[in-house]
């Protein structure tokens, strides 16, 4: 990642170019990683909108600081910029979605534990 520092700070480089290239300072693939099994708490949505703003701000060499640009202002830069786009929390939205109609077709124990129905039933008392 230190590799690519160079890359994500040019100001010569468009947006665009920075997103195909994966100048994120953390790869979109190492971070949904898994991301099918999480559970979507508002705490951890909030983690998700706070490290794509970062992200972002980096890419966009946006001090936190010095520049008091506020989160509505730098998705509006990146729209301009990008166009339209999935964020990350839609993107495990879309994940958890697809995972769970893949293990609903299917026949197997990750079925039967999401789903909970273990056939038989319990003794008394």
């Amino acid at each position: 990642m230190s590799k690519l520092k160079p890359l994500r700070n040019d100001k010569n480089i468009s947006l665009g170019s920075k997103k195909q290239t994966n100048a994120h300072p953390r790869h979109i693939s190492i971070f949904l990683y898994a991301c099918e099994s999480w559970t979507l708490t508002p705490d951890l949505e909030r983690r998700v909108q706070v490290l794509e703003l970062r992200c972002f701000r980096k890419i966009l060499n946006i001090s936190y600081y010095k520049d008091h640009l506020t989160n509505k202002e730098v998705r509006t830069k990146v729209k301009q910029a990008i166009g339209l786009y999935d964020d990350l929390l839609t993107k495990v939205r879309q994940r958890k979605l697809c995972w769970y109609g893949h293990i609903s077709r299917s026949s197997g124990l990750a079925k039967t534990i999401l789903q909970g129905t273990v056939n038989g039933s319990r003794k008394r008392g």
